[in-house]
């Protein structure tokens, strides 16, 4: 089966390449009646599209979401919902020198191994353009998670070697890397001001929150919470790495230290990082995902082509020094829809846990 679509009963279907007309995304199950609007998704695309300087690439899309159905009046009907954003400054010209090169650290020899094709234009469906879809269907599930006061943030919590020392809210505003620590933003900027004359790229790490998220949500084996979580975080193509609260951190610790007290007003700390058993318990849900640098970088690398012969490879064109920060509301986006999707599934065991059957 085709892995485009995740989840079970509030699930998204992406489709369409870089540089093809468009790309976009099919909601099917999303309830009725959220009233939501094409601006409200813009808000959230807006933060992800490329063109606005520092570390982002130079492509200037507008990103300008369209609703093509599942949408009436400004309320979700039911539906399946069609959201499309057509590409409107591909230069797929710049890639004629890539199309018979495997570029090093991209999807492209994979994809050939599997296919027997692929798009060498900006990577096709390998392209991190494809997020923008994610973050589209993202915001109608987190305007539905707002019905039950769950609100979905991310922030910058490194940039390279660079860590943020200090948290405020406030900041998050306050910078264009979406980092807590203005300090740290300042010294993240002149980081990608040098590495960018290097010719090289840079990762870091983004920390995810979600506040309001009742207990009880996820499975107790298989599609526990934190598993779905991790598996929808992964599959963020810029993504190598998951954790859940204090992550690999508890590898290192105690049992006496890990382990969070129990207090009649709740948890006393939240190492589990709001979920217990694969099901949420109240707390905050934290999660954290380590980014890897961009593939595509300005200096020599050795590769090979389609007839397997060495040769080199120097990436040019209009590329991000980091994913960082147009990737936060990516994560944000794969979190909501991963809440939604479990909510769903969490009323409609309540609704058989109310009702019953009687003979």
């Amino acid at each position: 089966m085709a892995g485009n679509t995740f989840g079970q009963v509030f699930r998204v279907t992406t489709w369409g390449e870089s540089h093809g007309t468009a790309i976009g995304a099919t909601i099917d199950g999303c309830p009725a009646g959220i009233p939501i609007t094409a601006e409200d998704i813009q808000v959230d695309l807006d933060r992800r599209r490329p063109g606005k300087g520092g570390a982002t690439s130079p492509r200037k899309e507008p990103d300008k979401v369209e609703i093509l159905s599942g949408i009436f009046n400004d309320f979700t009907t039911g539906t399946p919902i069609t959201l499309v954003i057509y590409n409107k400054d591909a230069h797929s010209k710049s890639y004629t020198d890539l199309e018979n090169i495997f570029r090093p650290g991209h999807g492209d020899f994979s994809y050939f191994c599997k296919y027997g094709i692929r798009d060498h234009r900006g990577g096709g469906r390998a392209s991190a353009r494809e997020t923008a879809a994610r973050v589209a269907a993202g915001a109608v599930a987190r305007k539905f998670l707002q019905f039950s006061g769950i609100k979905v943030f991310a922030y910058t919590l490194a940039l390279g070697n660079i860590m943020a020392e200090q948290f405020s809210m406030e900041a998050l505003d306050e910078n264009r890397l979406c980092c807590p620590d203005n300090k740290a933003a300042e010294k993240m900027e002149k980081l990608i001001k040098e590495v960018r004359k290097e010719g090289d790229t840079l990762g870091g790490i983004v920390e995810i929150m979600a506040t309001g998220c009742p207990a009880g949500l996820g499975e107790p084996v298989f599609n526990k919470l934190d598993a779905d979580l991790a598996g929808a975080l992964i599959s963020i193509g810029a993504v190598k790495g998951v954790e859940i609260g204090s992550g690999f951190a508890a590898a290192t610790a105690r049992g006496s230290e890990n382990n969070d007290s129990l207090t009649p007003d709740g948890f006393a700390s939240n190492n589990a990082g709001g979920i217990l058993a694969g099901i949420s318990n109240g707390d905050p849900i934290v999660a954290r995902v380590a980014v890897k640098p961009i593939p595509s970088i300005n200096k020599p690398q050795q590769t090979v082509n389609m007839d397997n012969e060495i040769t080199e490879i120097r990436i040019g064109g209009r590329h991000d020094i980091a994913a960082i920060p147009r990737i936060n509301p990516v994560c944000e986006a794969m979190v909501c829809l991963t809440l939604a999707d479990h909510l769903m599934r969490q009323q409609a065991e309540e609704l058989f846990q109310d009702d019953g059957f009687e003979d």
